[in-house]
C-alpha cells in the first residue's frame, strides 16, 4: 500500500464516525502499512475504528475494518495504548 493510500485509509477511518476526531495512528512494518487506528467522539462515548492489513495479503487488498465502542475517552485511550505497545514489540513503527 502506498503512503497516499495509507493516508486515505486513515482519513476515511477517522471520518467514518459522526463525532469529532480525537486521534489517528498508522502502523507500519518494514515500510508497509499493517493497521490504522482512529478514535472519534460519539454520542455514547468514544469509537475506535481499526483497519488491519494482513501481512500475508497482497498489498492492494482491502483491510479488515472493525469498530470498538467505549464509554469514555479514557477507556478508548487505554485500549489504543495497549495496541500500540503490542505493535511496537513486533518492531512496527507508529505514526
Amino acid at each position: 500500500m502506498s503512503t497516499a493510500s495509507a493516508d486515505e485509509a486513515r482519513t476515511e477511518s477517522a471520518e467514518a464516525g459522526s463525532g469529532r476526531a480525537l486521534f489517528s495512528y498508522v502502523v507500519r512494518r518494514d515500510g508497509r502499512v499493517i493497521a490504522t487506528l482512529a478514535g472519534h467522539a460519539s454520542g455514547a462515548g468514544v469509537d475506535v475504528d481499526s483497519e488491519v492489513f494482513p501481512v500475508t495479503a497482497a498489498a492492494d487488498e482491502p483491510g479488515v475494518r472493525r469498530r470498538f465502542s467505549f464509554p469514555s475517552r479514557d477507556h478508548a485511550t487505554r485500549f489504543v495504548d495497549d495496541a500500540i505497545v503490542a505493535f511496537e514489540y513486533l518492531n512496527c513503527v507508529i505514526t
